[in-house]
């Protein structure tokens, strides 16, 4: 039991120090001066046309959702009469 315990502790350790560090560019300059840059947009609209489709999505969701939610707030204020 203790023997298996070592062994996965060793390959854990190998693969963790021996993997090769990749070189990742640094994005957040070029993404600071996106946004902070004053065009007019809105912050949450700067990211392009990805942030717009998430936006309008965002905002029929809400519509949608306050809508059915006032039909059944209503529905339940005045409950149909049996018979």
């Amino acid at each position: 039991m203790f023997r298996h315990v070592n062994v996965l502790q060793q390959v854990v350790r190998r693969s963790i120090c021996s993997s090769v560090r990749r070189s990742l560019e640094n994005k957040v300059p070029k993404n600071q001066k996106l946004f902070q840059e004053d065009n007019g947009m809105p912050v949450h609209l700067k990211g392009g046309a990805s942030d717009a489709l998430l936006y309008r999505a965002t905002m029929v969701l809400t519509v949608v959702g306050a809508g059915y939610v006032v039909y059944e707030l209503v529905t339940a204020a005045f409950p149909k009469k049996s018979g």
